[in-house]
Formats: C-alpha cells, structure tokens, sequence
C-alpha cells in the first residue's frame, strides 16, 4: 500500500509542520536535559572521581560537560515554550500557531479553569509543568557561568529531577483514570519516555565529550573505558525499559501484525520500531565486540590500543546510535490515533492470558539481556587467559 493510500486511512490525519516541529523538538529538548543529567550522574561522575585519573583530563571533560548542559538547558526552554504554544494552538480550535506563540493566548490558556468532573483545572497541571522546566533550565544555563562550573554536580544534580518531573507532571490526568487499562497507559508511557530520553540523551551527551580527544592524555583511554562500561550498563537496563513498555503501547494500538503496513499509524510505528532495533543492534556490537576487546586491553595496559578503542572506534557506533535516536524523535510526531481505529479492529481487552503472555515476553527479555551481559563479560575474561 503507498503513502497516498494510507494519508487516506480513516482515522488518522497527517499533522501540520509546526506540530511536527514542536514535538520532536519537546523531546529532543527533554533528552538534551534528562538523558545529559542521569548520564552525569551514573556514569561521567563517578568515573571523573575514581583514582588514578589525570587532573588535566578531568578538568577538560568537566568543563566541556558543564557547557554541553548549558546548553542542553537552553534548548530545554526554548523547546518547552513552543511545546506549550502547540498546546494552545490545539485548543484554540483553528488557531494559527503563529496566534498561539502571544503571551495573551498562551495566559489565556493557563488560566482556563477546571472542566466538570476534574479533580484539578489541566491548565494548573500544565501551569505546574512548566514551572519546574523553567526551574531545570535555569539550574542548567547558569553553567554558562565560570563561577556556577564549580558546582557542575550540585547543579547538574539538582536539574535531573527537574527535568523527570517536568515529564511526569505533565502526564497527571486532570480526572481520575477510568479503569486499570488507563492507568497503565500513564506508567508505561511515561516509562517509555524517560527510558528513551536517558538512552538517547546519554548516547548524544557521551559523543559530545568524545571530541575532546585532542586535549586528553595518553592515559585517557582507562577513564573513558570505565566511561563506556558505566554508560552501558545504563544503557541496557534503559533498553529494556523501552521494550517492555513499548510491547504494552503497541498492543494497545496495534490489532494486527497486518496493520503495521496496512494503516498509517501502523507504518510509522514500524519506522520507530525499525529505528529502535537499528540501536539495539548497534548497542550489542558495542557491548560484544567493543567491550571485551576494550577490557582486554587495559587488562594488558595497552595504553595505545586502549585509547584507540574508547576515543575512536566505540565513539563511531555511539554517533551512528545518535543519529538514529533523532530519527526516531522525528517520527514520534507522526504517532497519533491508532491503527485499531484506522482499521476498525475492536479495542484490547486486558485478560489472564494476555498478561501472562506480556510477563513471559518480559522475562525473556530480560533473560537475553542479561546474557548478553554474561557473554561479554565472559568473551574479555577468554582474552585476559590468552594474554597470561
């Protein structure tokens, strides 16, 4: 079926560019603060502290961490302001976005009281939300600020649940969810969101400091393999956080494996689920090629091949990982509606036997990763026996 027959695909209406511009960029923005400030906490941190490591190196990947979230920071604002200039415009009923951006419309906005039922007005949520992006923004743009360097992790500890709450807050329905199945919703989303923005940011954050390179010393490779082996550790558990939560939503939405490619809604989520294996792939070279080969090498401290693999070949997957993770923020537009609805399938009924075939689903998951932990682990102990 070609693209012009599914645009035609009941249900499902393609959305306007500024709606693809400022969701995409919300996330993005998200990733930049959460993904940047989990990644700083359990990995770049704590491998910075451990002994041994170069004062001069240490200074240089502070520094240009600190800059990365300031920046991450701007982008984070900028990207919640237009994210809430799109929400007016989606209320206004027709109201042109460029309308929408005036700070008359958007108070006009917060300031909508209660609808009947509602337990709170979802403007004051939004009112809410917005208010601790403003605060996590700010916590990172003062990085900019020579003097504020000085307290990269009191700041940068401080923003990162900012920038989680900005999310979860934003996600607190303004009536009570009708059953079970919509409360659900609500976790597994937002599981799905800060799992896929610490995944993408902390990928995006962690190729930034690779190129520092130039300014790093010989012995830099030890620090950035501890870097990698933190990060992936990260990485995985954030893996099977997505696909847990993403086999939930896709169940929810999906009646068919035939719909993938019979609905519009079905054909881009086969794009995101594509993308997602495309990092996944990428993910498990790093982790059953890369790793071993670079614990093996600082096992025989071979300061040289060491450096070489974690400044140079490890980065080159991660920047290829980074690339796919903006793809599939691009995409995330265009997931609206559902493919049950396009195709008029009835909608999922929660029973015994689905839940015990999502567990099974979960375990094997979980399983596999934890193989795939296991055998890298066991592929760099099969090299230390043949350097002794």
């Amino acid at each position: 079926m070609t693209l012009v027959h599914l645009a035609a695909s009941a249900g499902y209406s393609t959305p306007p560019l500024w709606r693809i511009l400022t969701k995409s960029g919300y996330f993005l923005g998200l990733s930049g603060a959460i993904g940047a400030t989990v990644t700083h906490a359990t990995t770049v941190r704590p491998a910075l502290r451990a002994p041994g490591n170069e004062r001069g190196d240490v200074e240089v990947l502070r520094r240009r961490t600190a800059l990365y979230l300031a920046w991450a920071g701007v982008v984070l604002l900028v990207s919640g302001y237009f994210q809430l200039a799109g929400r007016v415009a989606r209320a206004g009923k027709g109201m042109p976005f460029g309308e929408a951006l005036t700070p008359g419309n958007i108070g006009d906005f917060l300031g909508a009281p209660a609808a009947k039922g509602a337990w709170v007005a979802q403007a004051t949520v939004y009112v809410m939300q917005n208010v601790l992006l403003a605060l996590a923004s700010a916590a990172l743009i003062a990085l900019f600020l020579p003097r504020a360097r000085r307290r990269l992790d009191a700041l940068a500890l401080t923003a990162l649940p900012l920038s989680l709450a900005v999310t979860l807050v934003g996600a607190v329905p303004a009536t009570a969810p009708k059953n079970a199945d919509k409360t659900f919703d609500l976790v597994f989303d937002q599981i799905h969101i800060v799992s896929g923005t610490v995944w993408i940011g902390g990928l995006a954050v962690l190729a930034a400091l690779t190129t520092t390179r130039g300014r790093l010393s010989a012995g830099a490779g030890a620090l950035w393999a501890d870097v990698w082996r933190r990060f992936s550790l990260v990485a995985l558990v954030c893996v099977g956080a997505v696909l847990t939560s993403g086999l939930w939503m896709s169940w929810k939405h999906v009646g068919g494996i035939g719909q993938l490619w019979t609905t519009r809604y079905g054909f881009f989520l086969l794009v995101k689920i594509l993308l997602v294996l495309a990092m996944v792939t990428a993910g498990g070279v790093n982790q059953l090629w890369l790793m071993p080969r670079i614990a093996r090498a600082r096992s025989a401290d071979a300061t040289g091949s060491l450096l070489h693999l974690t400044l140079r070949h490890f980065p080159k997957v991660v920047w290829a990982e980074v690339a796919l993770g903006i793809a599939v923020l691009g995409v995330l537009p265009f997931l609206s509606g559902s493919a049950r609805s396009e195709a008029g399938s009835p909608q999922p009924v929660t029973s015994a036997g689905i839940v015990t075939a999502g567990a099974a689903l979960v375990l094997t998951l979980a399983a596999s990763l934890y193989i795939t932990v296991r055998t890298s682990d066991a592929l760099a102990r099969r090299g230390d026996v043949a350097v002794a």
